[in-house]
């Protein structure tokens, strides 16, 4: 049964983390979003963009309507939850709403800090933190000449932007001496504060606004030093504060914002919190870079996969008006013992400062040419000993040439989504991608702050040009040859290639031979490619009545074949019989409901064989195992006929038919899930109306709960849809791939979109049908 997950927030941070969740264990939790705006999950960060006309309200939606209905996210836009009961587990909202949780999220952000002087309830102030309050401005702009922007931040300055792309004179308020003086040194500030005044941009600096005066509505600004401006419209962008009063209001431990620890949970059991209301070892955060990278870990704590936690991040800053760069990252204002290296072309407008210590970048600032900015962040992050060339290339000019030319493919492009430009030359290359939108839907690039984007439309067009002659970074199939196993696979096909000494020989193997990785794989796609193809056993097994594995002692095992785990009293007589007779010395009932007798010396292999006369499983191999089932559970009183049936029949279709890799498969009569089937690498539950399929699942040292891939009514469309489901596996997966990793690789979206098909589920059906057919044929011509 699904465990609940209740989510506070529909911004960022926390749909981001209902997204890595998704993509971990889509199956493991019923999830329920409440957000107090009436939107879809939207770019908050790109409403800058919006309010300078670059983009429309619908650009900047991240996730629609069906987003959330194909992920079955059940969401209450427009509704604000007032209340969490901690003991009881609830969330209450402000439309009599009540909601239980097992988990819940809290992730809601920050709101906007409006300066507490007369005259701010007028009519004409506004913040900039929502939809609403865009929309709002560029009405007012539509009506009115005069705009106050008191904050000379990131903020303010981008609404300062946009304003003036509305056509009103703009000034900004700046209680501080230098622009963004947080995020820049006087320097790079008095840089920027020039280039914005081209623009047609007005500052007041070192000025504190004691009143807005005006009637009813806003007339102007009223400063300490006793002038005054005039003004039709004030813009609050002085700062946010973490939103923590619910929390606080529910018993959870608060300090500047909620107090979480490496893995985000709270001072309260099952409550957790991401994003800008977080407060982790002293620091509060309010870029999405950080908000991204606390929501991956609280997504594989949640579905309990390991994780190192979250240790914090390094800040960077980049300014998003058009025809301004600036940069800023880490600790660029330390004291001494650090050292400073700086360069300024005040005819060329650029500047760079870059703060060491011990010979490791720590912090960096730069102004107008910023194409260093990636590779300063991943010094930073890494703290490597930078060399004297390196110091010489990032204080140079960088010239007419694109950062993306020199970048190394395993660098970031987005820092925000941790998308490198090999991931990026990949996907255009794969996917034939031929506009930064289409590179932005594939691989996520520039979707989050934007600030990548320019770097990202480099990136195309360098890959469009004659210059570019990049090869991506492959993961070969082993140390043999610098092939992938697609690439080995297609030439295979092209070449007509059918035994593994033709392929060794004409794809320029480095060894003779193969090694223990690629001559098994390479079987494997020859089996898969010639449905005849007769691959050299290391055990010994010749037919379905023929057949044993040799043991570490020299020794065989043999194991009866029994469907579904279901024998009959003549079969087990003739076994115990054989047993006795032959002084069998093992003879173990296994885990996976099937009798096993090992011990056997090899000369006794042939009276055995001929007397036990029952067809054998081979357990050696990738293939699909044995199907556990439930019916050993005594305390279970549930029908499990039909189980049992269903159980036998997929069991019979996957007889001997050779897979990635080991095939382990659960078939559970009831909700109390007696064979494990969340664990298998295919797993089915019967329930009262039908069917629930699960893939992907592992109950090895590390568990891992399998995705619900579908529900069916019958037990007819279950067993052609886990059919389907293997058969794709198998002519998709890479040798030696598990499930899981497999579905990582594809997409569970992707995979129910071929399942889902008629036409395709009953193609893949009939390949695997046909394969089986031919294997058994050919294992017959041996008896």
């Amino acid at each position: 049964m699904k465990q609940k997950l209740v989510l506070i927030g529909n911004g960022m941070a926390g749909i981001n983390c209902m997204e890595e969740i998704l993509k971990v264990n889509p199956s493991l939790y019923e999830m329920t979003v409440f957000g107090s705006e009436p939107h879809y999950n939207y770019n908050r960060i790109m409403l800058s963009t919006v309010l300078q006309g670059d983009t429309k309200v619908d650009d900047i939606t991240l996730h629609d309507r069906a987003w959330y209905e194909r992920n079955d996210i059940r969401l209450y836009a427009g509704e604000t939850v007032i209340q969490v009961d901690t003991v009881e587990k609830t969330v209450s909202a402000d439309r009599n709403r009540k909601v239980s949780y097992d988990k819940l999220i809290i992730a809601t952000g920050s709101v906007p800090f409006m300066l507490p002087i007369p005259g701010a309830d007028k009519e004409g102030v506004v913040s900039f933190r929502t939809i609403e309050d865009c929309q709002k401005m560029i009405e007012i702009a539509g009506n009115y000449q005069k705009a106050a922007v008191i904050g000379g931040g990131l903020l303010g300055l981008e609404a300062a932007r946009g304003l003036l792309n509305l056509g009103m004179e703009v000034n900004v308020v700046h209680i501080a001496n230098h622009l963004m003086e947080r995020q820049l040194d006087p320097t790079a500030a008095l840089m920027l504060e020039q280039e914005l005044k081209s623009q047609g941009m007005k500052f007041l600096l070192e000025k504190t606004t004691e009143e807005i005066i005006g009637a009813r509505r806003v007339e102007g600004l009223r400063f300490t030093d006793g002038t005054a401006l005039e003004a039709d419209m004030v813009v609050m962008a002085v700062g946010v504060r973490p939103n923590v009063q619910l929390a606080k209001e529910s018993g959870i431990e608060t300090n500047r914002a909620i107090l979480v620890n490496d893995y985000l949970q709270t001072s309260v059991p099952d409550v957790y919190a991401v994003g800008e209301c977080v407060e982790h070892r002293g620091m509060v955060y309010g870029l999405v870079k950080p908000l991204y990278e606390q929501g991956r870990v609280l997504a594989a704590h949640l579905c309990a996969k390991e994780t190192a936690g979250y240790e914090g991040s390094t800040l960077a800053t980049q300014l998003k008006i058009s025809g301004v760069n600036v940069f800023s990252a880490g600790n660029f204002q330390a004291d001494a013992p650090a050292k400073t290296m700086m360069s300024v072309d005040e005819l060329a407008q650029t500047y760079k400062k870059i703060v060491l210590r011990d010979e490791k970048v720590i912090g960096a600032v730069m102004f107008g040419d910023t194409k260093a900015s990636n590779k300063l962040l991943d010094m930073i992050a890494k703290q490597k000993v930078i060399t004297d060339e390196e110091k010489q290339l990032l204080l140079q000019s960088t010239g007419a040439e694109p950062e993306v030319v020199t970048m190394e493919q395993t660098e970031l492009i987005c820092q925000c989504n941790a998308v490198s430009k090999g991931a990026i030359i990949e996907a255009c290359q794969s996917h034939e991608l031929a506009s930064v939108e289409e590179i932005k839907n594939c691989t996520k690039a520039s979707s989050a702050c934007g600030g990548c984007k320019l770097l990202v439309s480099e990136l195309l067009s360098y890959i469009q040009s004659e210059d570019f002659d990049e090869v991506v970074e492959k993961e070969a199939m082993c140390a043999c040859t610098t092939l992938t196993d697609e690439e080995i696979v297609q030439e295979m096909q092209i070449r007509r290639l059918s035994s593994v000494h033709d392929v060794i020989e004409q794809l320029g193997w480095k060894t003779k031979d193969g090694c223990r990785t690629c001559v098994p794989a390479l079987h494997y796609y020859l089996g898969m490619i010639y449905p005849e193809y007769e691959a050299e056993q290391e055990a010994l097994f010749l037919n379905e009545r023929m057949n044993a594995v040799v043991q570490s002692d020299g020794t065989y095992a043999i194991t009866p074949q029994m469907y579904g785990g279901i024998t009959n009293a003549d079969e087990l007589r003739r076994i115990a019989d054989i047993a006795e007779k032959h002084r069998i010395p093992n003879v173990a009932v296994t885990s996976e409901q099937r009798i096993h007798l090992y011990g056997i010396p090899k000369e006794q292999l042939e009276a055995i064989w001929r007397e036990l006369d029952l067809p054998l499983r081979s357990a050696a191999g990738n293939r699909g195992h044995t199907i556990k089932t439930c019916l050993g559970e005594t305390a279970c009183t549930c029908e499990k006929e039909r189980a049992l049936e269903l159980a036998v029949e997929i069991e019979k279709k996957m007889d001997s038919v050779p897979a990635p890799h080991r095939l382990k498969v659960g078939v559970s009569a009831c909700s109390h899930n007696g064979a494990g089937s969340t664990t298998k690498d295919v797993g089915i539950i019967q329930f009262a109306r039908g069917w629930e399929l699960y893939v992907g699942g592992s109950s090895g040292r590390h568990v891992r709960q399998g995705q619900l891939l579908s529900v069916v009514e019958t037990a007819e469309e279950a067993c052609e849809l886990v059919i389907a489901f293997v058969q794709y596996y198998r002519e998709t997966a890479k040798y030696g791939e598990r499930t899981w990793d497999w579905i990582n690789r594809v997409n569970l979206l992707h995979i129910r979109e071929v399942l889902f098909a008629p036409e395709l589920r009953q193609q893949l059906s009939g390949n695997l049908e046909q394969d089986a057919l031919q294997i058994k044929a050919r294992l017959a011509k041996t008896f």
